[in-house]
């Protein structure tokens, strides 16, 4: 490992699927076809889960943390089972794992990630409903796995640490956007992947929608956490680093619909301005 500057290279990425568009998400039960019916793929697992665990529980032990990307509900228990053998091995530490993308979870693994110190990393702009969403994605998982989509809400109620961030450049950088989406779970008008549609689409399951708070959080302690600098930044306190940004506005004395529309002022980092708005 080494560090230049506040980069430190303490991370190994683990792919542990694909996605849904293209059915390479790993399933716990196979995807439908156009017709409702099943077609007995269930999507990869690109890591073995024998070679999975054993990888995960020696990096873990050598004191690396390990960014997963998980988007189904197998892929993500495949990992959180990877995850309980090396804490049972290694015991606890603070390593700071975390599962990405989190398309799909499992009821019965939403209370795993506390019990596992596994952080939950949140791409928000993505659960809310959209061409992608509703075309190639909902028709061939079926209502009932459909509504285990981005369980942000159930996440954070069963005590998951929430982290935030973009995964861009797949998707917008804009931080507002993703907020946005996790309050209202629904895409902000001007955002690139918004419904070509004359009217608003519904809320996508809004039970799953996160607080203002909540959203904020995760996109600022929470990011700060996983990369294990929340001792010098991701919260306004006295002897961190002067990372901020100023609003035109207060988020909170605004409805929330129009979270999208708060635009930055101002940008510092570490006390200097990187970036000021012209118009």
């Amino acid at each position: 490992t080494g560090q230049v500057g506040r980069f430190n290279a303490t991370t190994v990425k683990m792919m542990q699927d694909g996605i849904a568009e293209n059915f390479t998400a790993g399933m716990l039960e196979p995807y439908l076809d156009g017709c409702g019916c099943s077609t007995g793929n269930s999507g990869l697992s690109f890591i073995d889960p024998e070679v999975l665990t054993e990888a995960v529980s020696r990096l873990d032990r050598s004191g690396f943390q390990i960014h997963f990307h998980a988007l189904g509900d197998r892929a993500v228990r495949e990992v959180l089972d990877a995850l309980a053998v090396a804490r049972a091995a290694n015991g606890s530490n603070d390593n700071r794992h975390h599962l990405a993308h989190l398309q799909v979870v499992h009821p019965d693994d939403i209370a795993r990630f506390a019990d596992l110190e596994a952080a939950a990393n949140i791409q928000a702009l993505w659960a809310a409903h959209e061409p992608q969403m509703d075309e190639l994605t909902i028709p061939f998982l079926g209502p009932e796995r459909a509504r285990l989509q981005y369980p942000f809400g159930d996440l954070q109620r069963a005590g998951a640490r929430l982290v935030a961030g973009s995964d861009w450049s797949v998707s917008s950088p804009n931080p507002l956007w993703g907020i946005h989406v996790a309050v209202n779970r629904s895409v902000p008008d001007e955002a690139p992947n918004s419904p070509d549609t004359f009217e608003p689409a519904p809320p996508f399951f809004p039970e799953q929608a996160l607080t203002l708070s909540q959203a904020l959080t995760a996109y600022t302690a929470g990011s700060a956490w996983v990369n294990h600098l929340d001792h010098v930044t991701g919260t306004v306190e006295p002897g961190k680093y002067a990372d901020l940004v100023v609003l035109d506005r207060n988020p909170f004395e605004h409805p929330p619909l129009e979270i999208a529309d708060t635009r930055v002022l101002r940008t510092y980092i570490d006390g200097e301005a990187v970036f000021v708005a012209t118009d």
